[in-house]
């Protein structure tokens, strides 16, 4: 018996110091900060935010239309810049490299990268008033949230979920992760909010965002708002390398400008 009891507290220490494990290194297993790519001249944006220099990558372009674009817990917006300059050649790109990406000074975290965006959307309003915010996997979370809260002309999601919490749950089962959580991103509560129109582009065999989660963030949003474009034959790291992703985008672009 007293073994036993020594057994069920050991399991019980051991337990608790995994919680605290997840708890404190939780962000560890969020972002994954990528550094600032050595030999490229791409050119970029100094944004003072408060307690932080951020480094946007820009394509500019006068005139009145902007993309404004979110990326990846993992990814270096950078390499978009090529794609996107040909895709949308009558549009400023302002690409957000995030507290620690790119050269952007800071350390990442949902309420930081959340104040980050509505201060790179009102420095980019000011010069261009027909904004599509676009983001992809973390960055449609940002860019859903950015959306609620300013007057975006159009919305792209690209890979997106419903709630980190939640996927983070359904990986972590044996933990209370939806307590121990704290960069939420739970995109289904802002999508109610949303009034423009906005477009899901989903990979079809996307290996990273169950479709449950994507389809219940699809759910979230008012009848007529959003539409969902799924690409074949891709995942989620690799929906970006067929053509019919740019299609896709320019698509969504071209029929905001017709209304």
């Amino acid at each position: 018996m007293k073994t036993l009891l020594s057994f069920g507290i050991f399991v019980a220490v051991v337990y608790v110091g995994l919680c605290a494990v997840l708890f404190f290194f939780q962000r560890s297993m969020i972002y994954f900060p990528q550094p600032r790519p050595h030999g490229k001249t791409s050119a970029t944006l100094p944004l003072s935010v408060q307690g932080a220099e951020l480094v946007i990558s820009v394509r500019a372009h006068n005139g009145p239309n902007a993309i404004v674009y979110f990326g990846g817990n993992g990814e270096d917006v950078t390499y978009n810049l090529p794609s996107f300059s040909d895709a949308f050649p009558d549009h400023a790109l302002y690409l957000m490299n995030y507290r620690g990406y790119g050269g952007s000074s800071g350390s990442p975290s949902e309420a930081a990268i959340s104040q980050d965006a509505l201060a790179l959307f009102d420095y980019v309003h000011a010069r261009h008033p027909n904004i599509t915010v676009m983001g992809r996997s973390l960055g449609s979370g940002v860019a859903i949230r950015l959306a609620s809260q300013r007057p975006a002309t159009r919305l792209v999601l690209i890979t997106p979920f419903a709630s980190i919490a939640e996927l983070a749950a359904s990986q972590f089962p044996m933990f209370p992760v939806k307590w121990l959580i704290r960069d939420r991103f739970e995109s289904w509560r802002h999508a109610p909010l949303i009034d423009v129109p906005t477009l899901l582009v989903v990979a079809e065999h996307d290996e990273i965002i169950p479709r449950p989660s994507t389809d219940a963030l699809y759910a979230a949003f008012r009848p007529g708002v959003a539409s969902q474009r799924i690409i074949p034959d891709t995942g989620h790291n690799t929906i970006s390398a067929t053509p019919m992703y740019v299609e896709a985008l320019q698509t969504a672009l071209a029929q905001n400008s017709e209304q």
